[in-house]
């Protein structure tokens, strides 16, 4: 594992998990940080905590640069962040983010994909109920069906002003 670095501004890390919970819960998609033969790669997903697990799901295509990274290397890094703006006439931003490290994995099983996509459906949608009754109600869907997990191993908060 890579050496972790403190933060600079002592003052402005998110010391409280309650509160790097609350960014996890409250965002609705992420940006993770992949590498594969020293070749680094991001992409942006929208997610669903689930907090039992302390882990993030996602729901994507079973092919492409993203899968084919994830098979050789699972450790990802991912980052959460809440936009309050830019402060114009003092070159400044305000923001709470949180980093989180893990290892992501493909949801294999139909009753995990299911899980995956509750979660995901509850923390993303206002009626997941709807979503899951026009679009995933044939068992069948899910076959084809990407589901991500990324299990959280370590997470960091930080705030600027």
């Amino acid at each position: 594992m890579m050496p972790r670095f403190h933060l600079q501004k002592k003052e402005r890390e998110i010391k409280d998990i309650q509160g790097i919970l609350s960014l996890i819960k409250k965002g609705k998609y992420t940006s993770i940080a992949m590498c594969r033969n020293n070749e680094p790669y991001i992409v942006t997903l929208s997610y669903g905590y689930d907090e039992v697990k302390n882990a993030l799901y996602f729901h994507s295509r079973l092919k492409g640069l993203k899968y084919e990274i994830i098979k050789e290397n699972p450790q990802v890094c991912a980052t959460i962040i809440e936009d309050k703006g830019y402060i114009m006439n003092e070159c400044a931003h305000a923001f709470c983010s949180v980093i989180l490290w893990g290892k992501m994995y493909f949801v294999e099983t139909l009753d995990e994909k299911k899980h995956g996509m509750d979660i995901l459906l509850k923390h993303l949608e206002e009626n997941p109920g709807k979503i899951k009754q026009e679009s995933l109600s044939n068992e069948k869907l899910y076959k084809n069906l990407g589901i991500f997990r990324l299990d959280i191993m370590e997470m960091n908060g930080k705030w600027g002003r």
